[in-house]
This record gives structure tokens, C-alpha cells and sequence, in this order.
């Protein structure tokens, strides 16, 4: 038997449950792996609460690190004993065994240990899309980066200094401010002050060429209203609930604006993307550029304790479970 953390309904981190499952066996195009420790992340409370639907009863999570145990057919390009880790769906992280694709596996380099390398995958590989692909940033310029002592955040802060961009990190505690600066922002606007007019301050009105906002309702407006002309709304979040209905009209009125709502899924779906943008997230951790802060780790079998600390705005950087 295998151990997970499964829901029966949707709810809060109460309806999670620790319970044996059979341990499921490896078929066609399929690998199975022993978690050596599981990613926490934000899009976990989504599939929880079922503003993400899946089918119920479920075991949630989307990232990993472990060792393959065993191949279905047709997988080459794995061995048993491999060290890999990946992040994205299917759900099912929350377990000490699970099958997974084995196209959405990645070999995990022996510089990184599990618990980075499960820390950093999801959140990893989502700020590289977004720096590197959904707006590719360029030396010199200024971009604003909301929540930027998160998981996404830190990593933003890391890699956009490493690429010579002045970040602007928004933050809602001083502590978190400070950590934020010291992960590479240059300016850090802390809790409820007027967000559009600390961007004009600081860049001297031009404002910002984008806006990275993993916050959702709460900051939609004001993030549009520090984007310079032609600048690009990146909405990748939904801390604080989704966007309601946006009027087109006014990302005419605000300056010919575009606003995109990117995802992980979209942006790995080709295993040729997940492999690249993989490669070059390691070689930022294994140059040492980006640093993976694992601030807390909680067992699987306490998956409700770490939903409460995530919900409650108690942590900072990435967050593991181990099985």
C-alpha cells in the first residue's frame, strides 16, 4: 500500500485526509516513483477548495522529486533509479508512490538534493516562462513584481537581477520586504500604499513595461495603472480571488494595453519546452544566480498544518513535504 493525502470534497484544509491507497503500477508511457519530497504550492489550494475542478475523491499536488521505481512500455529515455523531479499535472503529488507520464519526468541534476529539487520546479520553471518567454525581459529595464517574498517571487527577484532588470517587489510585511531586497529587488512597496504612484516615484513616471501579479482581484486595477504604454498585464494568480470580467475599454483608456493569463500547462506542454526550460532553471540553481529557499517543511501526513501556514500568509520562499 501507498500513503496519500486524498479529498473527498471540496472545502477548506480540513478536508484533507491521510490514508492508504493501493500503489499504483507503471503502464504504457508511464513511470512510477517514490517521492523523496513533495512541492507546496498556491494552485494545491485551488484544486482543494475546487475553484480547479477535478474528480473526486482526489489526491492533489503537482510537484515533485523522487527516484523511479519502475517503467511502463515504451519509456526509454528513463531508468529504474533515476533521480528526476517534475512539476504540473496531472494532481497527484501528495503521496509517498504515484504514476506520472513519463514525458513530464525531468533527470535531476546530482547538484540538486530532493528537497530543492521539489521546492523548485513548479515555481521555478513558472518564472522562467514568464521572465523568459510570456515577457522576455531585457537588461535595464524596470519591471514590478507582486508577492516577490513567495516562492515565485524570490526565484523572479534572483533571476531578473541575474539578467541586469530592476525589480520593483510589492510585498505586505516589512519582514517580507527585507527578504525581498535581500533576493535582489531594488525597491520594495510594502502593504496597501498607492501602488501606482510608488511606481511613478520610482521610475521617474515612465512607469513599468510590465506587471507579474500572482494576486489577483485585489491588485488587478492598480498593476494596469503602473504599466507605461503598451506595457503588458501578466495576471498568473489567484491569491486573493479571480479577475472578474474585465472591460476592454479600458486597456484602450490606460494606453493600448495587453493583459495575458498564462499557465505552466500551456507553456511545458511540448516535452522539447519542459526539457529546455528545465535546463536553463538548473543551470541558474547550479550556478548559484538563484538560490532555492526552502523555509519550511512540514511531513505529508501534516499536508493540513501547511495549508493553514500557506492560506494565513505565514510562509516565505518554497515549502516541502516529506512522505
Amino acid at each position: 500500500m501507498t500513503k496519500a493525502i486524498r479529498i473527498h470534497a471540496n472545502g477548506g484544509p480540513e478536508v484533507m485526509k491521510w490514508e492508504d491507497v493501493p500503489t499504483p503500477e507503471a503502464g504504457p508511457n508511464e513511470a512510477l516513483i517514490r517521492h523523496e519530497a513533495v512541492g507546496l504550492n498556491y494552485i494545491d489550494v485551488y484544486f482543494r477548495s475546487g475553484l480547479y475542478k477535478s474528480p473526486l475523491p482526489a489526491t492533489i499536488g503537482m510537484e515533485g522529486s523522487g527516484v523511479v521505481l519502475a517503467l511502463g512500455s515504451n519509456v526509454t529515455d528513463l531508468a529504474v533509479g533515476d533521480r528526476v523531479a517534475y512539476a504540473g499535472g496531472p494532481i497527484g503529488a501528495y503521496a509517498t508512490q504515484r504514476v506520472i507520464p513519463a514525458d513530464r519526468l525531468v533527470k535531476l541534476p546530482d547538484e540538486i538534493d530532493f528537497k530543492t529539487g521539489a521546492a523548485m520546479m513548479l515555481q521555478g520553471l513558472t518564472a522562467q516562462y514568464l521572465l523568459r518567454r510570456t515577457y522576455k525581459v531585457q537588461a535595464g529595464q524596470t519591471i514590478l513584481v507582486h508577492a516577490a517574498a513567495g516562492g515565485v517571487g524570490l526565484i523572479m527577484c534572483q533571476w531578473a537581477k541575474y539578467l541586469g532588470v530592476n525589480v520593483i517587489g510589492v510585498v505586505s510585511t516589512a519582514d517580507k520586504a527585507d527578504l525581498a531586497r535581500a533576493h535582489g529587488a531594488d525597491h520594495v512597496i510594502v502593504g496597501n500604499q498607492d501602488l501606482p504612484a510608488e511606481v511613478k516615484r520610482i521610475t521617474g513616471g515612465a512607469m513599468v513595461p510590465v506587471v507579474y501579479d500572482s494576486v489577483g482581484k485585489d491588485t488587478f486595477n492598480a498593476s494596469l495603472d503602473c504599466l507605461a504604454p503598451l506595457g503588458m498585464m501578466v495576471t498568473f494568480g489567484n491569491a486573493s480571488g479571480p479577475v472578474p470580467p474585465v472591460d476592454l475599454g479600458v486597456l484602450t483608456a490606460k494606453g493600448s494595453l495587453f493583459v495575458t493569463r498564462p499557465t505552466l500547462a500551456t507553456y511545458t506542454a511540448k516535452r522539447a519546452d519542459l526539457v529546455a526550460g528545465a535546463n536553463e532553471l538548473f543551470d541558474v540553481v547550479i550556478k548559484g544566480a538563484v538560490k532555492i529557499r526552502v523555509n519550511q517543511t512540514f511531513p505529508l501526513s501534516e499536508a493540513v498544518a501547511a495549508h493553514v501556514a500557506l492560506e494565513g500568509r505565514l510562509t516565505t520562499g518554497s515549502t516541502v513535504l516529506i512522505p
